[in-house]
């Protein structure tokens, strides 16, 4: 087909970086080599026997045709509750919809509340769909920036400065894909303060606040005075539950926007799932200990992947507060985060993503994500250490 033919707008998505990297592991594997995959943000456990068990019988129940466009009434329900309990927020069930993935609710809030030429902050590094949605939108990304010597907190004086008569927005996510990081309450205080100020809406994708470690605490921006009327909260059961392919996510908002946001899901998806969307219920209402054990197993891949890679004369990381990737900074091997990507691919079958892939402060870094089983990371840092030997061997 001509290319003249498609919208003009096709041209503003840049093609994900995370899946080129997968595709060529992929292509490694059927020619027969062991790759290690430490690219991909998929929880490698399998989703919890209770939650398949409730989708099956479902299913068998005969639980296979549309629910409302909104959602099963009852995981609205369970959603809000979960989020007064754990969150400290004020939901009812009429302020959240049922998403397909959270990846179709960030698409969805988007479109719904940007315009051309609307401005909106976006932290850099981000998950690229932050990027390419609000371009096909016609919208403008301002970036705001993460820096590992901040522990990859923003400054709240940079974000003040960039705010413009044309700033619609802005988006946290917390804690962070690619960092690691978690925003601790003094930061987000002061991100309310300002959205408060200059009266901006807030789109907060929690979609990792199971994965945290230690002492440190997620807190919703929601939960903030002033902040729930104005607040977008992102989230679903992908990464907590280990149901990425089940695709259910959520968005709690206000009302309105929720039934003003309805209308466009109804046109894109109409709903998740019906049998998806009673697992999702169970992995509310049934958990017990599975995300807990789960927690405690990446924390324990990544404390051992963070002294291992500290070990390694010329690459470092901070250690991540959350979620399940670290951010590698290999800055001092003087070659381009894409370069050092594709030697470790090619030449020792480790799979990571380019840190530039999240934006321009990412380079020099590189995502590792330790979504993967312990034995796989050890060999993983072991091979990663020959190969910066290599590289620093022939600068």
């Amino acid at each position: 087909m001509n290319k003249d033919k498609l919208a003009d707008r096709m041209g503003r998505l840049a093609p994900s970086g995370i899946r080129k990297i997968n595709e060529r592991a992929l292509e490694l594997e059927r020619q027969g080599k062991k790759v290690f995959h430490f690219e991909i943000g998929r929880p490698d456990f399998d989703t919890p026997g209770y939650i398949k068990k409730a989708a099956v019988e479902s299913i068998q129940h005969g639980d296979v045709f549309y629910t409302s466009n909104f959602g099963d009434l009852e995981l609205r329900r369970a959603i809000a509750e979960k989020l007064n309990r754990d969150n400290g927020c004020h939901y009812s069930f009429q302020n959240i919809l049922v998403s397909v993935g959270l990846s179709e609710g960030v698409f969805d809030v988007l479109c719904a509340v940007l315009n051309e030429s609307d401005e909106i902050l976006i932290s850099d590094p981000v998950w690229i769909n932050y990027l390419n949605i609000p371009k096909f939108l016609g919208a403008v990304p301002v970036s705001y920036q993460l820096k590992e010597e901040n522990g990859y907190q923003p400054d709240l004086n940079e974000i003040r400065a960039k705010i413009t008569d044309k700033t619609k927005a802005i988006i946290i996510t917390t804690p962070h894909n690619p960092t690691g990081s978690v925003l601790s309450e003094e930061v987000l205080r002061g991100l309310a303060e300002i959205a408060i100020q200059h009266d901006l809406l807030v789109i907060s994708d929690e979609i990792y606040e199971r994965l945290v470690y230690g002492e440190k605490k997620h807190v919703s921006i929601a939960s903030l005075p002033g902040m729930q009327e104005r607040t977008f909260t992102l989230n679903g059961f992908s990464k907590a539950y280990s149901m990425t392919g089940w695709r259910v996510g959520y968005i709690a908002a206000p009302e309105e926007w929720i039934t003003a946001i309805n209308k466009l899901h109804q046109q894109n998806t109409t709903c998740a799932a019906s049998f998806v969307q009673k697992a999702a219920l169970a992995a509310l209402r049934q958990e017990s200990g599975e995300v807990d054990r789960m927690v405690a197993e990446y924390r324990r891949r990544r404390d051992y992947a963070v002294k291992a890679i500290n070990e390694i004369e010329g690459v470092s990381c901070a250690c991540p507060e959350g979620a399940f990737y670290i951010f590698l900074n290999v800055r001092e091997l003087g070659k381009s985060s894409e370069f050092v990507c594709e030697y470790l691919l090619e030449k020792y079958q480790i799979a990571m993503v380019p840190g530039s892939v999240f934006g321009a402060s990412g380079e020099g870094y590189l995502r590792m994500s330790y979504a993967s089983s312990f034995e796989s990371i050890v060999e993983g840092c072991t091979r990663l250490k020959a190969a910066v030997q290599e590289l620093r061997d022939e600068r």
